[in-house]
């Protein structure tokens, strides 16, 4: 079913999937205008900005039919729509600002009220009217009943972007046609509309331009804020929104000094304020995200090779905050393996294995289990700027870098313990298959010779298969078994486990392989966690046994600098044992 196809009210409920009666109960028994909380938020100008948002029994109901309106506007977009940025997937203020990059003139309107301008009747005349859409009269009331508060499409509902979207598709091809004859690129930010031009001339025919715009959008409903108008010229600071465009694309130079500061003050007190509120470190995130977002983009345009061991000072400080996320202030122990496949078979044996392992899992009453302990998850983001790849060994080597001083990257771990005078949070263990006697051409080989792990570390982690390597960061292996002279991973498991056919096919370990004949690891790491109840993990206890190891001495005992633990003021013993 489509939209045109809807006829009647409870039609639209089976369209959206809405229980009818519960669709009447919201329209007719509850005042809609009491499913609203508003509140107010500062403007980054003088003044606030009243939302006015759905609670949850609302809410639910409009984001399905927002969702639906999306999918309905990008089945019927005849072209890419290059002119609205606000509220659409793939779409930002830095799609929106790069029109406008480079140019000599940049002229901003912004609309007066702009949510408010679309009122009930308006919306409600849109789908009906509208020939994407041509909805009953019925249908097309109910739509505005569920999207509008007090009459208007409220500041704050899931549904008002894409209604407001919807609407002004007409709007923007009629002011796209005016600035075409004045030789003016446009895009439109919801209620910020920008023009730009390398035309001399401009400035001698924008009261005219002015004249036909205005005209246009009193037309539509909408009121200029005279009060906001800014004609911007090469020699100042132009700016789009939020964004400065006179040659790359920038944050002023305020917002990065001030994260920046942020970031500072987290690392050196532990906590950092936004607004003079105490903020999180995912708001952070977000803001140093959004600066190295345009740094790639600008790096894009120049043709700029990347390298995660030569980027530029913003890019720095970026990769020092992810470091002191994810390896210093770790809220859990965190798992980097050599393989993507290993952490699905780990997390399986932990499941398993629950009541023994206490300090890594818990089950909870409602048969959920919460881990203790984290797994890294290799992202691009992680790829770009520390060069943890998304699979491989070389990932971890890579890790190793910024915590040692000897190496040609930043040692973040040294900085971070004298800014902060404090230690890392949680250890850090990089978990490799045991192929150590294979020779320098496998991973563990390499890694033992990028790291040049001394004779009596070596020692141990051959004996223990695990060995502390600096401050929280450690190094395990998987034990050698039924004596085998190398294991990875898949040889903890019993034979009749290995031997399991799916859709009649077996399963091998190796990269490359008959399809029609054999599955891979992935399959196969699926099938494990499925099925963790099912299956042998006896094997695994030995890397548990020795992940507990780790958790335990790390936050209870002092660590030596030879890989040796303390238990007691009296002697000390291997890591291990």
């Amino acid at each position: 079913m489509e939209f045109h196809d809807i006829k009647t009210r409870n039609e639209l409920a089976d369209f959206l999937n809405i229980p009818r009666k519960k669709l009447s109960y919201i329209l007719y028994k509850k005042d809609i205008n009491t499913l609203y909380t508003s509140f107010e938020i500062d403007k980054k100008s003088n003044g606030v900005r009243q939302i006015n948002a759905p609670i949850t029994e609302l809410k639910k109901i409009q984001k399905k039919l927002a969702e639906a309106l999306y999918i309905h506007q990008k089945k019927n977009k005849r072209r890419k729509n290059h002119l609205s940025h606000a509220f659409e997937k793939e779409k930002s203020i830095i799609t929106n600002a790069k029109i406008h990059r480079n140019k000599k003139l940049v002229l901003n309107i912004d609309l007066q009220n702009f949510f408010e301008s679309f009122h009930f009747g308006r919306v409600r005349g849109y789908f009906i009217k509208n020939n994407n859409f041509l909805l009953p009269c019925e249908v097309a009331t109910v739509i505005a009943q569920l999207t509008c508060y007090k009459g208007k499409l409220p500041q704050g509902a899931p549904t008002s972007p894409i209604i407001t979207n919807l609407i002004c598709e007409i709007l923007d091809q009629r002011i796209l046609k005016v600035a075409r004859k004045y030789k003016l690129d446009y895009t439109r930010y919801a209620d910020d509309l920008t023009f730009s031009t390398n035309d001399k001339k401009f400035m001698d025919l924008q009261n005219e331009f002015y004249n036909k715009l205005s005209g246009e959008l009193t037309r539509a409903g909408f009121n200029i804020n005279e009060k906001k108008n800014r004609l911007q010229l090469r020699d100042s600071r132009q700016v789009v929104t939020g964004l400065v465009v006179n040659e790359k694309i920038n944050v002023n130079r305020f917002y990065y000094k001030e994260t920046r500061a942020m970031a500072h003050q987290l690392y050196k007190e532990g906590e950092f304020k936004i607004n003079g509120e105490i903020s999180n470190i995912n708001q952070l995130e977000g803001r140093l995200s959004f600066i190295n977002q345009l740094t790639w983009y600008n790096n894009k345009i120049d043709g700029e090779k990347h390298h995660f061991k030569k980027l530029s000072s913003r890019e720095l400080e970026y990769q020092k905050f992810l470091f002191y996320k994810y390896f210093f202030t770790n809220p859990k122990p965190i798992i980097v393996t050599e393989g993507k496949t290993d952490i699905s078979y780990l997390k399986a044996a932990l499941k398993n294995l629950y009541s023994e392992y206490p300090n890594l899992i818990t089950k909870n009453s409602d048969g959920t289990f919460e881990l203790k302990v984290s797994f890294l998850n290799r992202t691009k983001r992680l790829a770009f700027f520390m060069g943890i790849f998304q699979d491989g060994g070389s990932a971890l080597n890579n890790i190793y870098d910024f915590f040692d001083s000897n190496k040609s990257t930043p040692n973040y771990l040294s900085y971070f313990k004298k800014i902060g005078k404090k230690p890392p949070h949680n250890p850090v263990i990089l978990m490799f298959d045991n192929e150590i006697k294979s020779g320098k051409n496998k991973p563990i080989g390499n890694f033992l010779n990028h790291t040049k792990l001394n004779d009596k570390k070596r020692e141990i982690l051959e004996d223990k298969y695990m060995v502390n390597l600096i401050d929280n960061l450690y190094l395990l292996t998987v034990p050698l078994v039924d004596g085998k002279f190398e294991c990875d991973i898949e040889d903890l498991f019993e034979k009749n486990t290995l031997a399991k056919k799916i859709d009649g096919r077996e399963f091998t370990k190796k990269d490359k392989y008959d399809q029609s004949r054999y599955y891979g690891k992935e399959i196969f790491s699926k099938h494990i966690l499925e099925n963790y109840t099912d299956i042998n993990f006896q094997k695994f206890k030995s890397v548990l046994n020795n992940i507990d190891n780790i958790i335990e001495t790390y936050n209870n005992e002092p660590m030596g600098s030879e890989g040796y633990i303390s238990k007691s003021s009296a002697y000390k013993v291997p890591l291990g044992v």
